[in-house]
Parts: C-alpha cells; sequence; structure tokens
C-alpha cells in the first residue's frame, strides 16, 4: 500500500495524523472565534446607534421643514424660503446613506457570523447537542451599490 493512503479499518491512535488538534490551536480557535463574536455584536450596537440617529434627524428635517412651509403665507418674496426647503429636500435625501449603512452593517455582521460559525465547527467539531450550527455566509459580496447620491439612486438587494 502507498504510504500516502490510509489504511482501511479504524484509525490508530498512535498516528499523528489521527491525533487531536493541539491545546494551543484549540486555544487559538476559540480566541478568534470570540473576536469575531464581539466585533458582530458591535456591529449590531453600531447598527442601533445609526438607526437611532437617523431617525432622530429625519424627525428634525421633516419638523424644520414644516415650520419652514408655515412661513410661506406671510411672505411677500418666497425665493429664499423655496432655496431653504431644497437644501432641507437634499439634506433628507442625503440620509439615504443610513439605509446602504445598515445594509453594510447587516452584510458584515452576517459574513462574520459564518466565519465564528465555521470556525468553531472546524476546530471544535460538533457537540453533545448534535451538529453545529452555522449561519449562511451572504450570497453576494455587495449587498448594495450606489453610484451617486440622489433620490432613488441606491439599488436595494
Amino acid at each position: 500500500m502507498p504510504d500516502d493512503q490510509a489504511p482501511a479499518g479504524p484509525p490508530d491512535p498512535d498516528d499523528e495524523r489521527c491525533a487531536a488538534p493541539p491545546a494551543f490551536a484549540l486555544a487559538t480557535a476559540a480566541d478568534l472565534q470570540d473576536h469575531l463574536m464581539i466585533a458582530s455584536n458591535d456591529l449590531e450596537r453600531l447598527q442601533t446607534l445609526l438607526q437611532d440617529a437617523s431617525d432622530g434627524l429625519m424627525q428634525r428635517f421633516y419638523a424644520a421643514m414644516d415650520h419652514l412651509q408655515a412661513l410661506r403665507p406671510g411672505l411677500d418674496d418666497a425665493s429664499a424660503l423655496d432655496a431653504a426647503l431644497q437644501e432641507m429636500g437634499g439634506a433628507v435625501t442625503s440620509l439615504q446613506f443610513q439605509d446602504m449603512a445598515s445594509q453594510l452593517i447587516a452584510h458584515t455582521h452576517r459574513r462574520l457570523r459564518n466565519g465564528a460559525d465555521l470556525l468553531a465547527r472546524e476546530a471544535m467539531g460538533d457537540d453533545e447537542d448534535g451538529e453545529t450550527v452555522v449561519e449562511a455566509a451572504p450570497l453576494r459580496p455587495n449587498p448594495v451599490t450606489q453610484a451617486e447620491m440622489d433620490a432613488g439612486s441606491v439599488e436595494l438587494f
């Protein structure tokens, strides 16, 4: 039998190719998995902060636009008001970045979680409860594309 083929039958416990991974490799894998999970959790917190900030900005922009609109009836020349309303509308449109950022954060979170799950399964194997569950990786490399920042210019996945 050639040397590069394993013999049929149960593995030989004395064969170093069948030995369990060294303890430092498991510890390193566990540390790496912890770091991936921490980064994933940080992304979730960032997502929440970004959403809260975006919601607050949108409410303030819409309130400011309402106040500006209320000034229109008392003005002889509304050109400055119209310019201010146009600027406010542009600011609201610029908040589309929040949607893109949220999609990128969610995408990265799924990738990190998939990596952590795969690492855990490969390094530590299945446990007594059964096969290790691995969250599926995103199918697309990029969840959102954007070439310009105009109303409707964001392509959602």
